[in-house]
């Protein structure tokens, strides 16, 4: 039995293809693994520093003080709390309500340079535990317990990034800030969270955070302090907060709970404005 010969051009091109092939089969190669996907929002990443170049938020405070409710948590149980400086700014009488119908007389101490304000009251409650030094991450779960609208309240939110909130009016001012998006509050809660400013920012571990300053409704975002702005108002008033502070773990599953809790504990309390100042 004969095969056919082959043609002499395809011996040759079987011949070339052959020695291509050990040709590349010998080539090093140290490729890299393909990329991990990439992070929705940027959850996950550090946060960065404060920058001018942070995108800006504008607040008008007006000129007169006007008698207003907000919360404020304590830090330190010889009487020391913390509120948002808008809260207090300009009152000449300023109470932590401690009861229906009792309050507290509190001393407000300012630092001009932010939005966080320090009182002080002859005795007080079991304080809330701080990590203003916790590196945060974009995706940082906080809770928020107080009093919006004057009544018991909460809301949980998400952590996307910083802002620089520009004050036009009284004390006016630029300062950077903590922006979040709002994920949850108070099922029986609608509408705006005013009266929550000056609540405690927690974290997962119960661990002051921030503090809450303003919200943006229309955006469903709800802004804190950044930590540099609290630990500058405690530097500047030279208040002490506890070192021996513990806080409860929370969850969105149990927050309603650990916010009654605080409430009930006066750890968190309702601070009140008694009185307009006169114009500053």
């Amino acid at each position: 039995m004969h095969f056919p010969r082959l043609p002499d051009w395809l011996v040759y091109l079987a011949v070339v293809l052959a020695l291509l092939i050990a040709a590349v089969g010998r080539q090093e190669r140290a490729d890299a693994p393909p990329p991990p996907p990439p992070v929705a929002g940027g959850e996950g990443l550090p946060l960065g520093p404060a920058s001018p170049f942070d995108p800006q938020v504008v607040v008008d405070v007006p000129g007169q003080a006007e008698p207003g409710i907000g919360t404020a948590f304590s830090v330190a149980d010889s009487g020391v709390w913390i509120t948002a400086r808008h809260v207090v700014e300009g009152c000449t009488q300023t109470a932590i309500v401690v009861a229906n119908g009792r309050g507290v007389e509190a001393k407000v101490h300012i630092d001009p340079r932010g939005e966080a304000a320090i009182l002080t009251t002859d005795g007080g409650a079991p304080p809330l535990p701080l990590a203003l030094d916790r590196p945060l991450r974009k995706g940082d779960r906080a809770f928020h317990p107080g009093f919006p609208q004057g009544e018991a309240g909460e809301a949980t939110s998400r952590l996307l990034g910083r802002e620089n909130l520009e004050v036009r009016g009284r004390g006016a001012r630029t300062e950077s800030v903590l922006v979040w998006a709002e994920t949850g509050r108070t099922d029986s809660l609608k509408g705006s969270l005013a009266g929550l400013s000056g609540a405690p920012a927690l974290d997962s571990s119960g661990r002051v955070i921030g503090v809450t300053v303003a919200e943006s409704p229309r955006r469903g975002r709800i802004y804190t302090t950044a930590p540099e702005t609290v630990l500058a108002a405690l530097a500047a008033t030279k208040e002490h907060p506890s070192s021996f502070a513990v806080g409860e773990p929370i969850n969105t599953d149990n927050y309603g709970r650990v916010a009654d809790t605080l409430r009930r504990d006066l750890r968190v309390a309702q601070v009140i404005c008694m009185k307009a100042g006169p114009e500053v």
